[in-house]
């Protein structure tokens, strides 16, 4: 059952308006004043993202609608949370009670808007606005109207939008391009020292046939032919239809990455191993590697949007896609169809074009989430 203190405090408050609270790690608030607020919408998106339970925030300018998704096992502030749940209840009410949390930060945040808003324009202007006292209405659809509120939006809030998406970007590309430069230069040392014969003689001694069946049903899992039939059956799949950007850019990246792949092989044109007879049959070419280029690709951003959909999971996802990945391109060097540079390298040419992907991604859903956040 539901706080009863949970709605107590909605009805006793003003300026936000809970219109969702069924969906675990989810919450949708009706924020007066959000109206025609473009200004309003950045400062309550960079607000409410500087709290670290809260994973996603997206504000409505057109419905004046607030969507925020949340970590449901953490707290956002212990002593707000016993406050609005005092009577220490089950998880149930614990769940109410961060979601009567950030309505009253929401409510913060507006009224700190207001306060830095009134300093950004003229006086006079804010208090002849006849309208500024019936707040909360759809005739009032600012807290300052016309031009003020443009000077107060272009001036303030867009130099914190833009550096909070910057420093966002920039911190969540890092790690990856460490990891592509990682993996560029493990190719290049490999290659210099002369390593992939030997590390393909050491890997020959593990051969047994239970384990020939196993490698060989893992690089059936990273087969590009494969894996394309399924990203495009997905972009086409009636059941992804209200994913339909996302099975759309799953398609373009499984298409990109074999054309990439194909053109690599015919640039560089290294034959294969052949330092023992294949159990599989190959192409001409070997380097880079195809399935490791394209199953990163694949299962990457799939699990992207798992880790997105699913966050109190992401870890699992995220490490289970890591080995899946890590999988087929040792089954790869297992059954001697490749070098070990021809996986690493297909491995970093795989992650640039995943990178390329998700940013696309990522850039759509931001240009739609005015229109998908109420």
């Amino acid at each position: 059952m539901s706080n009863p203190h949970f709605h107590q405090v909605f009805n006793e408050n003003h300026w936000v308006q809970a219109i969702h609270t069924a969906v675990k790690g989810r919450a949708r608030y009706k924020v007066n004043g959000l109206y025609h607020s473009e200004a309003l919408k950045r400062y309550l998106e960079s607000r409410l993202l500087e709290e670290e339970i809260i994973l996603q925030a997206r504000a409505n300018s057109y419905t004046g609608n607030v969507l925020v998704i949340f970590h449901p096992d953490k707290s956002l502030k212990a002593n707000a949370v016993r406050e609005a749940c005092p009577t220490g209840q089950g998880g149930s009410s614990l769940r109410d009670a961060t979601r009567t949390t950030i309505a009253l930060l929401i409510q913060e945040i507006v009224l700190d808007y207001r306060k830095k808003s009134s300093k950004s324009v003229a006086p006079a202007a804010v208090i002849g606005d006849s309208n500024l006292h019936s707040f909360g209405t759809k005739e009032n659809i600012a807290f300052v109207g016309g031009n003020n509120r443009n000077v107060f939006d272009s001036a303030v809030l867009s130099q914190i939008s833009m550096q909070r998406q910057l420093n966002q970007t920039g911190s969540q590309l890092i790690p990856v391009l460490g990891a592509v430069g990682a993996l560029v230069c493990g190719t290049g040392v490999l290659y210099a020292y002369n390593l992939d014969e030997a590390i393909l003689l050491l890997i020959q001694k593990l051969h047994t046939p239970l384990l020939d069946r196993l490698m060989l049903g893992i690089t059936f899992m990273g087969d590009p032919v494969v894996m394309l039939i399924s990203s495009l059956g997905l972009a086409i799949s009636p059941l992804y239809c209200n994913r339909r950007w996302q099975a759309s850019i799953l398609g373009i990246a499984g298409v990109g990455a074999i054309l990439l792949n194909c053109l690599m092989k015919l640039l560089f044109g290294r034959a294969r191993p052949a330092l023992w007879k294949h159990i599989i049959n190959v192409g001409q070419h070997s380097f880079p590697s195809g399935h490791a280029m394209v199953s990163i690709v694949i299962y990457g951003f799939t699990g992207h949007i798992l880790a997105k959909q699913f966050p109190e999971w992401r870890f699992w996802i995220y490490g289970l896609t890591i080995v899946l990945i890590a999988a087929i391109g040792f089954s790869r060097l297992y059954l001697g169809v490749h070098w070990l540079t021809d996986v690493t390298a297909g491995y970093a040419a795989g992650l640039v074009w995943l990178i390329v992907c998700i940013l696309s991604l990522e850039s759509q859903q931001k240009y739609r989430s005015s229109l998908e956040a109420g």
